[in-house]
């Protein structure tokens, strides 16, 4: 393993500057990482030739002195977004062979700072699921490993995760409707932020529910996740939910200084059930933010409990009616039809073929949940709830807490195929810490805060004030310190 791809974004930019080394030197020790770990399956479309061209135009900007934070960092992007000529499928067969004429906001940001495509990255499809084992591309692998049990790298992330885990890029795009960026990264030991909904912009996103989905970076340290978001975030006129708000300088707000502030440990959030290991990474986070100063107190999220069932109908739902574009008839795969077949049996045999399961049973249950005498039963009702929990936070918000601390996710990452024939409902609960701040619209960040009792990393979760990403980081930022995670995963594949 080469040493460039050990780099931070915030190492190597300090690198590139001092002419220690190129983009062009950092890109192609990512892409030879690359090569070697197809055990992973984490990149499921390689880009190097687009990479070499644009690290070459990095360096270029670097010797001219026009060098943006992330000019010439390598970075590998979520097959949810789309990419000008380059396959994006969102890890689905209806999308097969689908590449747009056109470049998400978010990616075009990115290269707008001079950063470099490695390829595109697998995740679950349509981004639903958690643990990558919906795609369609076969599931990514977690790098970490316990004795031969091949374990997941969470979901629907789970490719951006596992690349940045091995070192197989500088950092990656994530998106997060339910918790998909930050279970990943609790399952991998890398940091993964939720951006207030409206931070980033959702055009050329492959939407799944429009309503909860939010991109944001997936990356090594909280201060490279400041870089990356900064770069990520701005307002965007052809996306009518992006909200036109200053971009402030988010790694300059990493003072490490949180004396002062008001922590809250929510009461809800303790389970039934809850690992030991996982309440005392908790207790033990509580401390080491009130020994950096912050004051802890107990808060109550009454509706806490609503959140898991309110988000498994307001996502179908949403689920359902963009889905409802993939017909086969103007782009992606199209089913062969038999003699007398008409545009129903092409629309039934494509779906039948294009989607996957899981992704039939969401759209199913999105489209019962909207239909004619079920609509008010569940689908507004869903919504009041949602109205509630967003309630919750902001009364506690309003109350002087300033962040709160719970778990990331209720356990260490479970093993590949352990979980894919149990009850479906198993599964959601991998979202049950994470799904309330998709429903309120806030900001969240997952930090690597310690190893179970196999050797694998845990994550705390913090959540923020909404537009509060800069204060969040910081004290992501004093948090991450405290725990002094350093582990890696010892190099199998």
């Amino acid at each position: 393993m080469s040493d460039l791809t050990r780099l931070t974004i915030a190492d190597a930019r300090e690198a590139l500057r001092k002419g220690e080394t190129t983009s062009v030197a950092l890109t192609e020790a990512f892409l030879a990482e690359i090569e070697g770990a197809d055990a992973l399956n984490a990149f499921v479309h390689k880009t190097p030739e687009i990479a070499l061209e644009q690290a070459k135009a990095a360096d270029a900007r670097i010797a001219a002195g026009d060098a943006p934070a992330l000019c010439g960092m390598p970075l590998g992007i979520k097959d949810l977004f789309c990419t000008r000529g380059v396959a994006s499928q969102a890890a689905s067969k209806i999308l097969d062979g689908f590449r747009p004429e056109y470049e998400s906001t978010v990616s075009q940001n990115l290269w707008d700072a001079g950063a470099v495509m490695l390829g595109k990255l697998n995740m679950d499809e349509f981004a639903m699921g958690s643990s990558n084992e919906t795609s369609t591309y076969g599931n990514a692998v977690n790098p970490w490993k316990v004795d031969d049990r091949q374990l997941t790298p969470g979901g629907s992330s789970g490719g951006s995760a596992s690349a940045v885990a091995a070192d197989l890029c500088m950092a990656a795009t994530g998106t997060d409707t339910g918790g998909s960026i930050r279970q990943p990264a609790a399952f991998t030991g890398i940091v993964g932020i939720k951006p207030t909904y409206g931070r980033c912009s959702r055009w050329g996103i492959v939407a799944f529910a429009s309503s909860l989905d939010q991109a944001g970076p997936m990356t090594r340290t909280v201060r490279d996740a400041a870089i990356m978001l900064g770069a990520m975030s701005g307002h965007d006129p052809k996306d009518s939910t992006s909200v036109d708000i200053p971009v402030p300088d988010f790694e300059a707000m990493l003072t490490g200084d949180i004396r002062g502030k008001t922590i809250g440990i929510p009461k809800e959030y303790r389970m039934e059930g809850m690992p030991a290991e996982i309440e005392k990474l908790w207790s033990d986070g509580a401390e080491m933010l009130r020994d950096a100063g912050a004051e802890i107190v107990e808060i109550s999220l009454p509706h806490t409990k609503y959140a898991l069932p309110a988000y498994y109908v307001i996502a179908p739902a949403e689920a359902s009616s963009n889905l409802a574009r993939y017909d086969g008839v103007r782009y992606g795969r199209r089913a062969r039809l038999g003699q007398g077949d008409g545009i129903v049996e092409m629309y039934e045999k494509t779906r039948a073929e294009g989607f996957g399961k899981e992704v039939q049973r969401r759209v199913m249950i999105g489209t019962y949940v909207l239909s004619a005498g079920f609509y008010d039963a569940y689908y507004n009702r869903a919504r009041k709830v949602r109205a509630l929990i967003k309630r919750d936070f902001d009364e506690v918000f309003a109350g002087g807490v300033d962040a709160i601390l719970t778990p990331a996710t209720p356990s260490a990452a479970f093993g590949l195929g352990e979980m894919a024939d149990a009850d479906p409902v198993a599964m959601y609960l991998n979202d049950v810490f994470t799904v309330t701040v998709n429903l309120a619209g806030l900001p969240g960040i997952s930090v690597p805060a310690g190893l179970d009792a196999q050797g694998l990393p845990l994550g705390l979760q913090l959540i923020g004030q909404p537009w509060g990403e800069g204060e969040l980081l910081n004290t992501a930022h004093v948090l991450e310190r405290a725990a002094g995670f350093v582990s890696k995963p010892a190099k199998w594949w």
